[in-house]
């Protein structure tokens, strides 16, 4: 079967068509975070069908765009179609300055009412993330290090008992990746990531809220100013 057969959805079936907007999503999610989609490039619906291998209606391509102009990460424009989001240093650092109050507020949370399985999902997440590999010949981050970073960060919040307060910690986390990952394709590897990481979580299973969420900030403003530096 082809990829293309194997993406379009059963006749007559609606739950078919939303399997395939939400498989579409997540492909052009990662396309523009990874940066294989170009900031401000145009997309065009016949070039992304054929780049995605598609031989079906426009339908689910447009409802894929459309989800992703609500996260942020593709601009419409009534008439004239649609753009991956640009990027700017008033744009990464307006997104740094959400995700360090989202995700302090998440931690904060999360260290107050987080039970001894949470702890063990931290450490656990921590050691995956530093085993993960990294291509260091490319300073590219390949897709299994990508993977342990985001859920790295996300244990860390996942006590909170907020569920709304996790799916904008999300949006606003993927729209600062987007950064670090096009920051990481002509700049080295950072090597004290691994230290600010494992520092968080030691205050954070210490229960030292006030420490641990500014050592977050931190982290998340020290990786700003790198990226802000390279753009100007």
């Amino acid at each position: 079967m082809t990829r293309a057969a194997a993406l379009a959805p059963s006749a007559g079936g609606e739950e078919g068509a939303r399997t395939l907007s939400t498989e579409l999503t997540a492909r052009l999610r990662e396309a523009i975070l990874s940066g294989e989609l170009a900031p401000g490039s145009k997309l065009k619906l016949d070039m992304l069908r054929e780049r995605l291998g598609l031989t079906l209606s426009r339908s689910p391509l447009r409802e894929a765009l459309s989800r992703l102009g609500a996260e942020g990460l593709v601009r419409i424009e009534d008439q004239r179609g649609y753009w991956v989001a640009p990027v700017s240093e008033a744009n990464l650092k307006e997104i740094a300055r959400l995700r360090i109050h989202l995700e302090t507020l998440a931690l904060r949370e999360s260290i107050a009412l987080g039970d001894a399985q949470w702890e063990h999902a931290i450490a656990q997440a921590l050691h995956q993330l530093a085993q993960a590999p990294r291509n260091e010949s490319s300073r590219q981050a390949p897709g299994a290090w990508e993977a342990a970073h985001r859920q790295f960060h996300f244990a860390l919040l996942g006590a909170c008992g907020m569920p709304m307060l996790l799916q904008y910690c999300a949006r606003v986390h993927d729209q600062n990746d987007r950064y670090r990952r096009l920051f990481l394709q002509r700049n080295p590897f950072d090597r004290n990531v691994h230290l600010e990481h494992q520092t968080i979580v030691e205050a954070t299973l210490e229960r030292n809220a006030d420490l641990a969420c500014a050592l977050l900030a931190q982290h998340i403003d020290r990786t700003t100013r790198n990226i802000c530096a390279a753009l100007g």
